[in-house]
């Protein structure tokens, strides 16, 4: 098993390293040449800049198994239908039975979106970050008892 993560402004980069380190489980962070990217314990793979390039090669690289730390719903989509578990960085998890409304969800604000109307996203907080740090320690340990849905 090997934690991807769609590093590209993810918040949580550190927790997921934290945790996973603990763990022995081996994490890979995807970033594209506008940022940079230095860390110790996750291997960088840094792609070309582009629309979605990230995203195209994570989901290459992703296994049945693996787990996927993004906020993208169509990666999530993508990273499900190859057997991979996802979570985004609040600790929402990804799942088949909820991938289909979030699609349509997103297809319905992008629409909105077009037509003008936006909404502010709240600033991360810390209730945020342990949320997720929560929920990705449940999805760990899940799969480290042998639970494989």
């Amino acid at each position: 098993m090997t934690v991807y993560v769609d590093a590209d402004a993810c918040p949580v980069k550190q927790i997921v390293v934290q945790q996973a380190k603990v763990r022995g489980i081996a994490v890979v962070m995807l970033t594209d040449t506008s940022h940079v990217l230095h860390e110790d314990y996750a291997q960088v793979i840094t792609v070309p800049k582009g629309r979605d390039s990230v995203d195209f090669r994570l989901v290459t690289l992703v296994h049945r198994g693996d787990i996927v730390v993004t906020q993208d719903i169509g990666v999530a989509a993508m990273v499900l239908g190859k057997g991979a578990r996802c979570i985004n960085q609040n600790g929402f998890v990804y799942t088949n039975s909820n991938i289909d409304m979030l699609l349509y969800t997103r297809h319905e604000n992008s629409r909105a979106r077009r037509s003008g109307h936006y909404t502010a996203v709240p600033p991360r907080t810390k209730q945020d970050d342990e949320a997720f740090r929560r929920a990705f320690c449940a999805m760990l340990d899940k799969i480290q008892e042998g639970e494989t849905t």
